[in-house]
């Protein structure tokens, strides 16, 4: 379960990532703008890569701050037309990696706890 919850992680930072690119340098609903493109790196790509970087490591903490710093701009995209709403999928994704982790981890505990 540990590692599926990995690779769900993995790969919602990757969509993530692809999906900032695509809104950034090939936004079929705005025209290109210097001002969205930090914003929208702080709030949505750096989170992917450390969803990223967390289901690497062994900090898996690291997985709930990703969902709590993309939150907010994620869900305002989310409730917008179009593919751009997927964001509020992804990072919805890394809450859900989290708690899968947090739940393996539980178990392997009490599984390593009943055999003693």
């Amino acid at each position: 379960m540990r590692y599926l919850a990995k690779l769900i992680s993995i790969l919602s930072g990757i969509a993530s990532i692809l999906l900032w690119i695509q809104l950034v340098f090939n936004n079929p609903y705005a025209a290109p703008s210097t001002g969205p493109i930090a914003t929208t790196f702080f709030m949505l790509c750096l989170p992917a890569c450390l969803a990223i970087i967390s289901a690497l490591k062994t900090n898996h903490k690291l997985m709930l701050v990703a969902f709590i710093w993309s939150f907010p701009v994620s869900l305002y995209v989310y409730f917008t037309p179009g593919i751009f709403s997927w964001f509020g999928i992804t990072s919805v994704t890394y809450l859900f990696s989290f708690v899968l982790i947090l739940v393996s981890q539980k178990i392997s505990i009490l599984k390593e706890q009943h055999k003693q």
